[in-house]
């Protein structure tokens, strides 16, 4: 029997062994006890018919896998041999124990809807052959052992093809859910991975884009009437067109933020602040605490958060200052961005740790910095009311997110005036 199952083929040697062994043991009782007489020769064939039939169909003839039916070829011998035996067991009744092994390989091979009905066949032919040969009075353990033995034995067959049947109705269900598991990771990563790409994009390539466009369209205005304020918007834009550039290029390398290749955290803020200034915007950066080292994906969300805030504020709030503030505690770190536009209608001040921005987030900025702090382990709050301000609050916990803190630090933020 050619089966991967260890335990099958382990199995499958031990029926074979008892086979031989009963084959054997047969055939030297016939020798012993039932020679002579014309029909001894008849007899010695046929137990080497048996055996050849036996022998021939372990390698012609392999019994099928658990769980599969026969093949027509196994069927056939099984057929064969089945005959052979009973033959031999009408012309010499010590060839009685063969029938386990046969037994064994109808059950196993067979469903049990006519398994059981062959091994009840069986059965009757062994008793039957036994109280043939019987001397003197009748035993009744002949009439009584072999179908005692051939139940318990069909019994025990049945329950395994049954249990291996549910059992691979699990495994089938168990693989089925993990290829719908793999499926679905999958996706939600390909997911995820977009609305990384699309925030590290607006932050980086679409910004640079927007303030170049801006200087530039500024810079056309004024030509006619400034040269020197027309070339100071393009002497900007081309700096930015630098950055940007290389920006993109750290975009492509790892997509980690270029002002943190050679800068700590502070140090990289303090420049953005510095940038960000300029005519009709002046933006201050201010440090509280010590941030000590902080994990890259910490510093490269925050900075990415203040890179879309401080472009939401020169775009939208027609604001003439702003603040970055990065507070450093035990626990978490926090960063505010203030500034004194416009302003606009926001929603109750809320941490918002997960799920989509609200319907009022302008563009994608907002939805975007959500996401940043949420894969940083963080919330986000905005705070906003028309013609005061407005305050967008990060918070990340520098301890595991399940002994972290529901809200952001209590410090005060207010619009700068």
């Amino acid at each position: 029997m050619r089966h991967s199952d260890p335990d099958e083929r382990w199995l499958g040697a031990v029926v074979h062994v008892a086979f031989f062994l009963l084959l054997g043991s047969s055939f030297v009782r016939f020798l012993t006890r039932d020679a002579g007489g014309a029909r001894t020769g008849w007899v010695v064939a046929l137990f080497a018919v048996f055996c050849l039939l036996y022998v021939l169909g372990r390698f012609l003839a392999p019994a099928p896998p658990s769980g599969s039916p026969p093949t027509r070829r196994h069927l056939v011998w099984l057929g064969s041999v089945s005959a052979v035996w009973v033959v031999l067991l009408a012309l010499a009744p010590s060839a009685t124990w063969c029938a386990m092994p046969l037994l064994f390989a109808g059950l196993h091979a067979l469903p049990p809807r006519i398994a059981v009905p062959v091994a009840a066949v069986l059965t009757a032919l062994v008793v039957a052959s036994q109280v043939r040969v019987a001397e003197g009075a009748l035993n009744p353990n002949m009439v009584i052992a072999p179908p005692a033995v051939a139940a318990v034995a069909t019994a025990v067959m049945v329950h395994l093809q049954r249990q291996g049947a549910r059992q691979r109705v699990l495994i089938e269900d168990l693989v089925h859910t993990r290829h719908n598991l793999a499926v679905t990771e999958r996706r939600a990563g390909v997911l995820a991975e977009r609305q990384r790409l699309a925030a590290e994009i607006h932050d980086t390539v679409a910004q640079g884009l927007s303030s170049q466009r801006m200087l530039l369209q500024a810079a056309g205005r004024v030509w006619p009437t400034d040269p020197d304020a027309a070339r100071e918007h393009v002497h900007r834009a081309a700096e930015i067109t630098s950055r940007s550039l290389a920006e993109a290029r750290r975009f492509v390398h790892d997509l980690a933020p270029a002002d943190l290749a050679d800068d700590t955290l502070p140090g990289a803020l303090a420049v953005l602040a510095d940038r960000e200034s300029g005519p009709g915007l002046t933006v201050q950066f201010r440090l509280d605490g010590e941030p000590g080292r902080l994990p890259e994906r910490v510093e490269a969300a925050l900075l990415r958060i203040a890179q879309g805030a401080l472009a939401n504020v020169r775009e939208h709030a027609a604001a003439t200052r702003a603040a970055l503030t990065l507070t450093c505690l035990d626990d978490q770190i926090s960063l505010d961005v203030a500034d004194n536009g416009r302003g606009f209608e926001a929603e109750p001040s809320r941490a918002v740790p997960h799920g989509p921005a609200p319907d009022n987030a302008r563009g994608h900025g907002l939805p975007a910095m959500r996401i940043r702090a949420a894969q940083a382990g963080g919330t986000l709050t905005v705070e906003s009311t028309p013609g005061e301000g407005t305050v967008v609050s990060a918070a990340i916990p520098l301890a595991p997110l399940a002994s972290a803190p529901l809200f952001p630090s209590t410090t005060p933020k207010e619009p700068v005036p």
